[in-house]
C-alpha cells in the first residue's frame, strides 16, 4: 500500500482527529431554562429545543471536541503549519526509502502511543516507572498525545501519575479534556473515590468542568451501584452553569429508580418517550423493577412492549426482572413465555433466571413446571439456596407430591444445605396430610436434633395427622404443648381442631371440646351447644353469628363447613340447615342455587361433604315446594360437584355424591360430556319428587 506522509508536525494528527470526531455524538447540552433542576422537581421539564434521537454510550474521548479544533487553537502551531497540513506526499511502497518513511507515518506514531499506554498499565505504580516510560518520547509529546495515551489506559494508579507527567511537561489548550479521559480510566476501575478527588483537583487548578465531566462521574457512580451518588452529582450541575444532555437525563431514570424516587424516574421516562431519547436496557430494567415493587404488573409488561417497539434488545437482566415480576403477580403462564423468549433470543439462563422461575411456578403451584425447572438446574450443576428448596417443598406439600418432596429433601441435605424450620414444617405437613404418623414424628425428632422448636404450623400439622388416624389422646398432648412453648392458637389452628372433631368418634368428642374452649372460647361455646344439644334455634344461630363476626374472613368458610359436617355426624340436620342459611345470609357461601329458563342448578364446588349433602336436602325441599305451588320446572336440572379430587385422597365430592344419590334413588346421572355434573330431565325429576311425597305420606 502507499503511505500518506504528513508534511508538518501538526498535520501528523489530522487522521487521528478525523477518526476521533467522525462518529462522535453531538455533545452540545440541551438548552433548558436557567433553573432546570427546579423544573425537574416540579415535574415540568420542558426543553426549548428537541433532539429526535440520541445514542446512549459510555462517555469517552468521542465526547470531546475534535482534537483538530484544539490544534487550530494552539499557539504552538503557525498558519504555515496549518496550511501545510493539507499537503501530503505519496510514497511508492516499492521504493527503497519506503521502510524509512513508514516510520514517520501516522500509523507508526499512533501505534507507539498505544504501546506506551499498555506499558503504563503494566508498570509499577510509582512516579519513576511512569515518568521513565513517558520520558522516552522526549520533547515530542503534544496535548493530543496525552489524550490518546490516557484514553487507552486501564490502570487508575498509573493513569494519575501519567496525568502529573503531562501537567508538568505540557501546556494545555483544553485541560478539561485531559481530566475527562483520566476520569474515564478511573471509571473503568469503578473507583468513584478517586474520581471525586480528581474533580476536586480540577477545581483547585481552575479548570472548569463540562458536561462530559459530569456525565463520566455520574456513569461511574452508576457502574458502582451508587445511585444516590449519581443523583448527588447530577444535582450539582446547575451550580457550574451546566444543563444535562439527553444521555445524562436517560441515565438518571435508572438512578432515581434505584434510590426509590419513583416520581422523578417516571417523570423523566414520560419525557423520554415524548422526546424520543434513546434508552438502554439497564434503564428499562429499572423501570420494570419500579412497576414491580409498586405492584403494577401490567405496567411492567407495558414497559417491555415499549422497549421492543423502540428496538432496544432485552438483555438477561431485563428478562430476569420480568420473571420475578410475573412470579409476584402469580402469572406463571407469562413467566413461562418470557423463559421461552430467553431461549429463542439465544441467551443462556442464569442462576437468577432459574430462581425467578422456581419462585413463579412454586407460588402458583405449577407442580410439574416447578419439578422440571428444579431438575434442569441440577442437570446444569446450578445450586439452590434454602429459600428455593423451601419454595419447592412447600409446593410439594400443598399438592401432595410426596415422592418428589422426599427426593428433593434428601438432595438438599446431600448438597450441604441445612434445612431450617420452614423446611421441616413442609415435610411434617406432607406426612401429616398423608396420615403417616411415624414419618411425621421422625421428621419432628430430626427437627429437634437440628436445634429447631416446632412452630404453630408444625403443631397444626401434627394435630391434623393424629386426628386423621383418630389418635385423640395425642391430639390433646400436642395441644398442651402450645402453652409449654408459649404459642397462642390462631384461627387456622382452631379450624384444624374443629376439622379433627368431624373425624372423631362421638364418644371422644368431649376431650376435644375442652381443647377448643381453651383455644377459642366463642368457638368452644358453639361446639358445646352442638355436642351437648343445648340451646334453641334462635340462641344457637345468634351465637354462631357472633363467632363468624370474630374470626378472619379467610377461615369463615372452613369453620362453617366443619360445623355443618359436625351437625351431620351428630344427626342434627335442622342445625345443619340453620348454619347453611346463616352462611348464605353472611355471604360465606354464594350462588349455591341458580336458575335460568332452561336449567336449575345446585352448585356445590366449595362445600364440604356434609355441607353439600345439607345443601342438597334444602334444594330438594325447594323443588318440592315449587311443584306444590304450581311452578313449572325447567327442561334440565343439574348438580355441579366439581371434578377435582382431594390432593391426598382419590375421593372427590363427585364420588361421595354419586353414592348418596344412589341411596336416595335420585334420577341424577353423571354427564359424560360435563365432568363433575349430575343431570336429570324435568319429567324424571317430577316423577321422583312425587314418589318421595307419597313415601313421606305413607311414613307419616
Amino acid at each position: 500500500m502507499a503511505y500518506n506522509l504528513c508534511s508538518s508536525p501538526s498535520s501528523l494528527y489530522q487522521p487521528l482527529c478525523n477518526t476521533l470526531s467522525s462518529s462522535s455524538r453531538d455533545s452540545k447540552p440541551r438548552t433548558l431554562n436557567n433553573n432546570f433542576y427546579h423544573s425537574l422537581k416540579l415535574n415540568t421539564l420542558s426543553p426549548q429545543s428537541r433532539i429526535t434521537s440520541l445514542q446512549v454510550t459510555n462517555v469517552s474521548l468521542q465526547d470531546q471536541k475534535s482534537p483538530q479544533e484544539e490544534i487550530s487553537k494552539d499557539s504552538n502551531f503557525s498558519e504555515k503549519n496549518e496550511s501545510s497540513s493539507k499537503s501530503h506526499i505519496w510514497v511508492n511502497p516499492k521504493s527503497s526509502k519506503a521502510s524509512i518513511l513508514r516510520k514517520s507515518s501516522y500509523d507508526a506514531r499512533y501505534a507507539s502511543l498505544i504501546k506506551a499506554a499498555k506499558s503504563l498499565d503494566s508498570c509499577s505504580p510509582n512516579k519513576d516507572a511512569v515518568f521513565n516510560i513517558l520520558g522516552e518520547f522526549g520533547n515530542k509529546l503534544f496535548e493530543q498525545d496525552a489524550v490518546v495515551i490516557l484514553n487507552n489506559m486501564s490502570n487508575s494508579d498509573t493513569a494519575l501519575l501519567a496525568l502529573k507527567f503531562f501537567q508538568e511537561r505540557l501546556e494545555f489548550n483544553r485541560e478539561v479534556v485531559v481530566y475527562n479521559v483520566t476520569m474515564k480510566v478511573l471509571r473503568k476501575c469503578r473507583d468513584l473515590n478517586k474520581v471525586e478527588k480528581l474533580f476536586d483537583e480540577m477545581i483547585e487548578r481552575g479548570v472548569k468542568p463540562d458536561n462530559v465531566t459530569f456525565s463520566t462521574i455520574i456513569s461511574c457512580a452508576r457502574f458502582c451501584n451508587l445511585a444516590d451518588k449519581a443523583i448527588e452529582w447530577f444535582e450539582k450541575m446547575p451550580s457550574f452553569g451546566l444543563d444535562p444532555d439527553d444521555v445524562t437525563f436517560s441515565t438518571m431514570i435508572d438512578s432515581y429508580g434505584r434510590v426509590g424516587n419513583v416520581e422523578m424516574a417516571l417523570s423523566l421516562y414520560d419525557r423520554a418517550r415524548t422526546e424520543k431519547w434513546r434508552l438502554d436496557a439497564t434503564t428499562f430494567s429499572t423501570l420494570i423493577r419500579i412497576y414491580k415493587v409498586s405492584g403494577n404488573f401490567d405496567g411492567c409488561l407495558n414497559v417491555y412492549e415499549e422497549m421492543k417497539a423502540l428496538g432496544v434488545k432485552p438483555n438477561l437482566v431485563v428478562y430476569n426482572t420480568l420473571l420475578d415480576a410475573m412470579g409476584r403477580a402469580r402469572r406463571p403462564w407469562q413467566a413461562k413465555k418470557f423463559y421461552q423468549d430467553i431461549i429463542d433470543s439465544g441467551l443462556s439462563p442464569s442462576q437468577a433466571t432459574y430462581a425467578a422461575l422456581l419462585r413463579a411456578y412454586g407460588r402458583a403451584r405449577y407442580g410439574e413446571d416447578t419439578i422440571k425447572t428444579y431438575r434442569e438446574m441440577k442437570e446444569k450443576g446450578l445450586s439452590l439456596n434454602v429459600l428455593l428448596y423451601n419454595t419447592i417443598l412447600a409446593m410439594c406439600a400443598d399438592l401432595g407430591f410426596v415422592d418428589e418432596a422426599i427426593e428433593i429433601f434428601e438432595d438438599m441435605k446431600s448438597s450441604g444445605i441445612c434445612p431450617d424450620s420452614w423446611t421441616f414444617s413442609s415435610m411434617i405437613t406432607m406426612s401429616s396430610c398423608c396420615g403417616k404418623v411415624s414419618e411425621a414424628e421422625n421428621m419432628l425428632n430430626e427437627m429437634f436434633e437440628a436445634g429447631f422448636q416446632p412452630n404453630i404450623f408444625v403443631l397444626t400439622s401434627l394435630i391434623q395427622c393424629y386426628g386423621k388416624t383418630q389418635r385423640i389422646d395425642d391430639v390433646v398432648k400436642t395441644f398442651n404443648r402450645l402453652s409449654e412453648l408459649l404459642i397462642t392458637p390462631d384461627d387456622r389452628f382452631c379450624g384444624c381442631l374443629l376439622n379433627v372433631m368431624t373425624q372423631t368418634p362421638n364418644e371422644e368428642l368431649g376431650k376435644l371440646v375442652e381443647c377448643v374452649e381453651r383455644a377459642n372460647p366463642k368457638l368452644g361455646h358453639v361446639v358445646k351447644l352442638l355436642v351437648e344439644e343445648q340451646g334453641n334455634e334462635g340462641s344457637f344461630k345468634k351465637e354462631a353469628a357472633d363467632l363468624f363476626d370474630s374470626i378472619s374472613t379467610e377461615v369463615k368458610k372452613a369453620y362453617c363447613n366443619c360445623l355443618i359436617d359436625l351437625c351431620v355426624n351428630l344427626n342434627m340436620l335442622e342445625r345443619a340447615c340453620e348454619l347453611l342459611d346463616l352462611g348464605l345470609t353472611l355471604e360465606i357461601y354464594t350462588v349455591i342455587q341458580s336458575k335460568t329458563s332452561t336449567q336449575w342448578s345446585l352448585n356445590l364446588k366449595s362445600l364440604s361433604s356434609g355441607a353439600a349433602l345439607t345443601a342438597l336436602h334444602v334444594w330438594v325441599n325447594d323443588l318440592s315446594k315449587a311443584l306444590e305451588a304450581g311452578e313449572q320446572l325447567p327442561p334440565l336440572l343439574g348438580i355441579n360437584t366439581g371434578h377435582g379430587k382431594h390432593k391426598y385422597s382419590e375421593k372427590g365430592l363427585a364420588n361421595v355424591f354419586e353414592s348418596h344419590l344412589k341411596e336416595l334413588n335420585a334420577p341424577f346421572h353423571e354427564a359424560p360430556d360435563k365432568v363433575g355434573w349430575f343431570l336429570t330431565t324435568k319429567v324424571a325429576a317430577e316423577s321422583w319428587l312425587e314418589s318421595r311425597k307419597l313415601a313421606d305420606a305413607v311414613a307419616a
